[in-house]
């Protein structure tokens, strides 16, 4: 089954006072593929700029904006229209030596993981074993997809949800100390877990639909990827607790958290200043071809 989906999301940045802006890179077009592809893509960016497409180490569609004018505010729109292919998320097969855990990647795996096996937190690796050994420890040996099921419920169950605009990610000690994150923290929390396990697993961000809420609104979102043997990269949302399914639109990976953020850049400004930043985002349902003959047909 098929759906059409409409993503705005628009952001504007006011200063106070006129700045020269640096180049800036857009991580705003989601990344197609079987269950994803772009009908429609429109970008609207003020003041005047020049625009270069380009593809990124990890494959995502990034735009780099370049201004030739100053300003007071800058203005950065997305508006796409994309199909977007169901799918049944938990129907796939694993490699039978990936089954249970632990196991070890296959070698020539392991050189393209390597990545997104290593720590990023180093300094955190006591207290993180520490809370990782309710779910596993040494010598034990549990299926590979329940032990990844209940870290990523527990995430989700054990930690109180909080939004935040402002950039950046908490360390997973943070997080397991406050008890308290964003779902990009709640990602890192999951991510990390799994370099501490041996598990290759890697950051994304992107969309979420929500189709139960009364305006059909969606927001931006991160989550999770493993590397499952047989099955390939396999989604956990550590925000709800589900793995990734038709309701999740991914626009980035990336082996760190904080290198894939929608909007980055820089600006110039005498004296200097903080901007505010506001953020709209929607993504709504559009109708499908055979509701619009429907209309049509008893109009």
């Amino acid at each position: 089954m098929m759906h059409r989906l409409q993503i705005k999301h628009i952001t504007t940045y006011q200063y106070a006072q006129t700045v020269t802006l640096l180049p800036h890179k857009l991580l705003l077009r989601p990344r197609e593929g079987h269950d994803i592809r772009i009908e429609s893509a429109e970008l609207t960016i003020a003041p005047a700029h020049q625009l270069q497409w380009q593809r990124d180490v990890y494959d995502n569609a990034v735009a780099l904006a370049t201004f030739t004018e100053p300003c007071n505010q800058l203005l950065i729109g997305s508006h796409i229209v994309l199909q977007h292919f169901a799918h049944q998320p938990l129907d796939f097969f694993m490699a039978d030596y990936a089954v249970y855990f632990p196991f070890q990647y296959d070698a020539s795996e392991r050189i393209d993981l390597m990545p997104y096996l290593s720590l990023l937190y180093e300094q955190d690796r006591p207290v993180l074993g520490a809370w990782l050994r309710q779910f596993w420890y040494s010598g034990q040996i549990v299926e590979t997809y329940m032990l990844l099921d209940w870290l990523n419920k527990a995430i989700a169950t054990g930690f109180i949800y909080q939004q935040r605009e402002e950039p950046g990610v908490q360390s997973p000690a943070a997080t397991l100390k406050r008890g308290i994150g964003s779902c990009r923290d709640f990602a890192t929390l999951f991510i990390e877990s799994c370099h501490n396990l041996g598990l290759a697993a890697r950051f994304v961000s992107g969309y979420l639909f929500s189709p139960i809420s009364p305006q059909d609104q969606g927001a931006t979102h991160a989550w999770s990827e493993v590397y499952l043997p047989g099955a390939g990269w396999k989604g956990f949302d550590s925000t709800s607790g589900q793995v990734v399914g038709n309701d999740h639109i991914a626009v980035a990976v990336s082996r760190h958290p904080e290198l894939v953020p929608p909007i980055s850049g820089a600006f110039i400004a005498h004296p200097p200043q903080s901007p505010l930043m506001s953020v709209m985002v929607e993504v709504s349902r559009e109708p499908d071809a055979a509701d619009d003959e429907e209309e049509a047909t008893f109009s």
